[in-house]
């Protein structure tokens, strides 16, 4: 008979977006800069980061914030990103007419981008 071994279950907070019009592989530059990070800190520099995704990652984590507060009763001051990943979402496909007659394949990339919060012990 084996033993089970119980996993304690670390409360996380988490929020998703899916189909972000926004190619994952754009969200993951800003995405690196702020993993590990406390969320204060990663909501300053998303803040000012000069790039498309970081308003739709600064709108992402102050919902994760906002999960982590009210329905996990999480202290902010002790938060921190424990997991950002930003997955590959369905590619709209779209035609555009090219020279002589052809045509050329335009691919919209979406993605899903998910933040999971936990605190510091």
């Amino acid at each position: 008979m084996k033993e089970e071994q119980a996993t304690i279950q670390e409360p996380e907070a988490r929020a998703t977006l899916n189909y972000a019009r926004i190619s994952a592989r754009k969200v993951k530059i800003v995405a690196d800069l702020i993993r590990g990070k406390s969320a204060e800190e990663a909501l300053t520099i998303v803040k000012f980061a000069p790039k498309a995704s970081a308003e739709i990652l600064e709108k992402l984590l102050k919902s994760a914030i906002a999960n982590a507060e009210n329905n996990h009763f999480m202290n902010r001051s002790n938060l921190y990103i424990a997991e950002i990943y930003a997955n590959q979402g369905p590619t709209l496909k779209r035609i555009r007419p090219a020279a002589k007659g052809s045509a050329v394949r335009i691919r919209k990339r979406t993605s899903k981008i998910t933040i999971v919060l936990r605190e510091k012990k």
